[in-house]
């Protein structure tokens, strides 16, 4: 190991967790032929093939997977003396950083996000994909997405999942609902109504599970793909939807809707931010993870939340 590079050990860890040259390639801003010739020497120094190339991208032999931890380890510990993201102003800083979040996160989190964003480091811009539950991490991990929010656990070695903050569920309905009044429903009243659900790719399967759990998926006439069409379909009729509170907050500052307590006990669920490890994160990612963990892990009460239309109010 004398004569063993460092600079190797990142291009391994990183082919290892993307499976990928060119997202290697493109984390460490250096060209494809040069992970390429580095990939070479790291497979002479091993004595092993390391990587076998497949048609879902680069799967590491036996001799990488034994490899891959220890190297992940030794990265972890130089890049936190290191500390490379502390070495520029944010302010200074020119960036496009692209993000995946649901509908949801789009109408609630997003502009939070976008304001302290333009606050502290006005040359950054980004582009938003929707988020999808069963491709986001292939696509972190190639490089297509530098961080996604969600609520579904997903587990992976080659992802940092990071907790935000905690929901629980409550129901929604019109303001002048005309059957449901109070500051809550009891589960009769909850069986008696039209109810209307979302079910998409978002992986927010919550409120369809609870509404099963209680023998009440058959009380719904509205099956749609995102939660932002609710707050226009609940207002203008006399359905009930389950959300999450801090989701129902936003929704009814901006719409004819309010809040009810549901008359059961609900798991919190916990909104997290997903991204690559440290290490293998380039120093405008790691100032983007601190920044969004920072801006969106405060929640803010109802009375701070913008008036329709002045997303800037979120400030």
């Amino acid at each position: 190991m004398k004569t063993f590079d460092l600079n190797l050990a990142r291009v391994f860890v990183l082919l290892y967790e993307t499976g990928s040259v060119t997202a290697t390639a493109e984390t460490l801003h250096v060209t494809q032929p040069t992970v390429s010739y580095s990939l070479g020497k790291l497979r002479r120094h091993f004595g092993d093939e390391l990587f076998r190339r497949t048609g879902r991208g680069l799967a590491p032999t036996a001799g990488a997977r034994r490899l891959y931890e220890p190297l992940r380890r030794a990265l972890a510990e130089i890049d936190g003396t290191v500390r490379q993201a502390d070495d520029f102003d944010p302010r200074a800083m020119t960036a496009l950083f692209t993000i995946a979040l649901s509908d949801l996160g789009e109408a609630t989190l997003l502009p939070r996000l976008l304001v302290a964003a333009r606050e502290r480091a006005p040359g950054v811009s980004f582009t938003v994909r929707s988020f999808d539950v069963e491709a986001a991490e292939g696509q972190l991990r190639r490089g297509d997405l530098d961080v996604f929010v969600a609520t579904p656990v997903l587990t992976s070695h080659r992802t940092v999942r990071i907790p935000l903050f905690q929901e629980r569920y409550v129901g929604m309905v019109a303001a002048d609902h005309p059957r449901v009044r109070g500051a809550s429903v009891t589960l009769a009243e909850l069986a008696a109504e039209h109810h209307a659900t979302v079910f998409g790719p978002s992986g927010h399967v919550a409120p369809r599970a609870l509404l099963a759990a209680h023998g009440l998926l058959d009380r719904v006439v509205v099956d749609a793909t995102r939660f932002s069409m609710l707050p226009y379909l609940l207002e203008q009729t006399d359905l009930i939807a389950i959300v999450p509170e801090y989701v129902g907050e936003v929704f009814t500052a901006s719409h004819r809707l309010r809040l009810v307590q549901l008359p059961f006990e609900t798991e919190p669920i916990e909104i997290a931010l997903y991204a690559r490890h440290e290490y293998s994160r380039s120093p405008s990612q790691r100032w983007l993870v601190r920044f969004m963990a920072e801006v969106l892990g405060e929640r803010l009460s109802p009375a701070q939340l913008p008036p329709h239309g002045d997303p800037t109010a979120l400030l």
